[in-house]
């Protein structure tokens, strides 16, 4: 198991890297089974050999490098999610109790961006950084600013600094950069000017780890690495982290929407990685022909099923009438109805052959709600079904509900949508803070919307006492500490809310799609909440991306449900 990972970051790479580098694996090696990555690197470098033959793993070089950086200049984004799921990939194959990461190397290519996408990269891992530095052609201010301006892009990436490195030092360098770095608030380390690995004997290799150990404290660096740290989850590794959980129990996931050439995508990245097993709704050799026309691999994993399959009509057509029969369902209506691919794909979670369905990438919202409504039906206690979205900030992620199905809830529906939500965070590894939005902070305003609201919190407070609530709250007041302090001082949930319940679905529409395009946040869902069994609705304007994470938070909603 993955105990520890650091991830070792400088704004120019080169020789003084390379030595903090090899220092660093060294000292981890010493105490622990420690592997190697490398997010950024050419195939043509050799660096990345030089750190496996002092790693304590059996690490296999193609397992160590990520992403070539020519690729990453490309699409930046596209390349840290390749990143996150190279580097479980690497932890996992290495069998390793440490991590050290390395990031890229000195270029002759000016890329202006390559240090903020190595702080980020290192968020995406949710890894401390220790920070490299060289301070040849700089005195001890320019030092200082260096390091002050990486830091700062690190921590707006999400991550921290656990420790400096200002390498290529002289005597004379390394006095003036521990002066004007006295005041650090992490340890700094000075490492001489040294050629590494310029062809990686064991003489070399030799020299450049007595240089590291004659200059750093093991003891001291090894506390610098563990020093309290709480990871952010960045949308990457969101992502990762439902996939994974996605695939540690495979669930089966109904996809009525086999014409859609996004869903049969989706499938196939799904289906190549075993992450769920698949029902796609539709002819299967029309469907093949289609996949292999888009250059899918894996699509003939799935399990295809005919709409006109009378061997499964038959019996769905029964139990229709069953769980219809009070609104006097006859079997020509059932057939009728069940013409309807999301109404028949629904009928097969209903009949146990699937454990969860994703529709809406070409059906509206109603379509896909309308017939789990009617045969699926609302759990036990739940008075109605509510929508929330999983918004995935550079940091966090957070709840926005209910931005899909209740129009103008009254309060008490809009408490059971609090209280919906809240499960839902827990259910993704998010403790919930509730934040009962107005335009009003704890009677600020007054009207009868804030009445509404106030009602409703009162509501949430006496059904489940110990969940943290506040309202009515403004959004700046429920998001921002700062202006918590000012406009709701002394209540200790504002300002750390993490879970937004809208007043009414104009409002949360609204915003959800706001902060969507105009922050760059990812929205996974709308997740629908209150059902007996998972069915979750995508967007008519889904990409493929979108699809693969909605259906493996269905599958991880299916996990959970009895």
């Amino acid at each position: 198991m993955m105990n520890e990972i650091v991830y070792i970051a400088s704004p120019e790479g080169g020789n003084g890297r390379n030595v903090v580098a090899y220092g660093v694996l060294g000292a981890l090696s010493a105490v622990r089974a420690t592997g190697v990555f490398r997010p950024l690197a050419c195939r043509k470098e050799e660096f990345s050999s030089t750190l496996l033959s002092l790693a304590g793993t059996r690490e296999a070089l193609e397992d160590v490098r990520g992403v070539c950086p020519g690729k990453a200049r490309e699409n930046r984004q596209n390349a840290r999610g390749d990143i996150v799921a190279a580097y479980h990939r690497a932890a996992e194959r290495s069998h390793a109790e440490a991590m050290v990461v390395v990031g890229s190397d000195k270029s002759n290519v000016v890329d202006p961006q390559s240090f903020g996408l190595n702080a980020e990269i290192a968020a995406d891992l949710q890894a401390p950084v220790l920070l490299a530095v060289c301070t040849m052609h700089r005195n001890g201010r320019e030092v200082k600013a260096s390091v002050d301006a990486c830091t700062a892009e690190i921590q707006k990436a999400g991550s921290r600094v656990a420790g400096v490195f200002i390498t290529g030092c002289d005597e004379h360098r390394a006095e003036d950069a521990r002066l004007s770095l006295q005041d650090s608030a992490v340890p700094v380390w000075t490492i001489p000017a040294m050629d590494f690995p310029g062809g990686a004997d064991d003489d070399t290799c030799g020299k450049a780890l007595a240089t590291f150990n004659d200059n750093v404290d093991s003891n001291d660096l090894l506390a610098a690495i563990r020093a309290p740290f709480q990871p952010p989850t960045t949308p990457y590794a969101f992502q990762y982290s439902l996939l994974e959980r996605a695939k540690a129990q495979r669930k089966t996931i109904v996809l009525p929407e086999g014409d859609e050439d996004r869903i049969i995508t989706a499938a196939d990245y799904l289906l190549e990685r075993d992450i769920v097993d698949l029902i796609i709704v539709g002819d299967r050799e029309s469907i093949l022909e289609r996949g292999r026309r888009l250059g899918l691999k894996s699509l003939d994993k799935a399990t295809f099923q005919s709409i006109n399959d009378e061997t499964v009509l038959t019996p769905m057509m029964d139990k229709l009438c069953e769980l219809r029969a009070k609104k006097g369902m006859t079997r020509g209506q059932a057939r009728e109805t069940l013409r309807d691919a999301s109404y028949f794909g629904t009928m097969l979670v209903v009949l146990g052959k699937a454990d969860g369905l994703v529709s809406g990438s070409i059906n509206s919202t109603a379509n896909t709600v309308r017939p789990a409504l009617q045969v699926i039906k609302t759990k036990p206690g739940s008075s109605l079904v509510s929508g929330a979205f999983l918004m995935c900030f550079p940091d966090h992620v957070a709840v926005f509900a209910d931005c899909a199905i209740n129009v103008n809830p009254d309060a008490r529906q809009l408490a059971d949508i609090a209280m919906q939500s809240a499960a839902t965070a827990r259910s993704f590894g998010i403790d919930p803070h509730v934040g009962m939005l107005s335009y009003s902070t704890l009677g600020s305003g007054k009207g009868p919307d804030v009445d509404l609201v106030e009602e409703a919190t009162r509501l949430v407070k006496a059904a489940d006492p110990d969940l943290p609530v506040v309202g009515s709250i403004q959004f700046d007041a429920a998001w921002s500490p700062t202006v918590a302090s000012v406009k709701a001082k002394g209540n200790d949930v504002a300002g750390h809310v993490n879970v937004f319940v809208f007043p009414d679905l104009c409002a949360g529409n609204i915003a959800y799609k706001a902060v969507q395009r105009s922050s760059g946040a990812l929205a996974v869902g709308p997740v629908l909440q209150g059902l007996n069994k998972p069915v979750n609705d995508l967007s008519r304007g889904a990409l493929v991306q979108d699809i693969i994470n909605t259906v493996a938070l269905t599958a991880i909603e299916a996990q959970e449900t009895v």
